[in-house]
């Protein structure tokens, strides 16, 4: 379901302001169902769960500064690769980190847009797909986007994240 800008949760409302501040065109939808997990996602987009951008936080294991990954939702992170790619070794941080980081709870954690510049790395495997579906701010609201737009817009580096 369609909804005008002002209907939108508060949350929302944050990511369509970021998303037009970064010159992305967005068009968030709110779904009956939850969109919480990548296949509740890709259900209610009626896509595959590889198309689904999940945003993982994770903190710099000496740096301890977050870093952001928008990984394929087919995709499982390989910490020991990644953290050769970034030079740090990545460790999942609690609910609480992730929340003052972004500014969002897990499960509707945007890929912009958050409390805190973020370093951003992009799964390779998404650019596989003409349209990706990313949460936005709740856990059933999501929207469509072009992997390449989404990779301007956030500045996100490409990265291999799965074995």
């Amino acid at each position: 379901m369609d909804h005008a800008a002002s209907e939108l949760p508060r949350a929302c409302r944050l990511v369509a302001d970021a998303a037009a501040r970064l010159g992305l065109a967005i068009d968030i939808r709110l779904m009956e169902q939850s969109t919480r997990t990548a296949e509740e996602a890709a259900a209610a987009c009626r896509a595959t769960v590889g198309q689904i951008v999940k945003s993982l936080v994770f903190a710099g294991a000496t740096s301890k500064r977050p870093v952001l990954l928008l990984v394929s939702g087919a995709n499982r992170v390989d910490e020991k690769r990644v953290a050769a790619t970034i030079g740090d070794r990545i460790v999942r941080p609690d609910a609480e980190f992730v929340r003052r980081v972004t500014g969002f709870a897990i499960g509707g954690i945007p890929p912009f847009g958050h409390a805190e510049p973020l370093a951003t790395w992009m799964d390779e495997d998404l650019m596989r797909h003409d349209t990706v579906y990313a949460a936005a701010g709740a856990p059933n609201a999501i929207f469509a986007v072009a992997p390449a737009e989404l990779q301007r817009a956030t500045g996100a580096k490409p990265i291999t994240v799965r074995s």
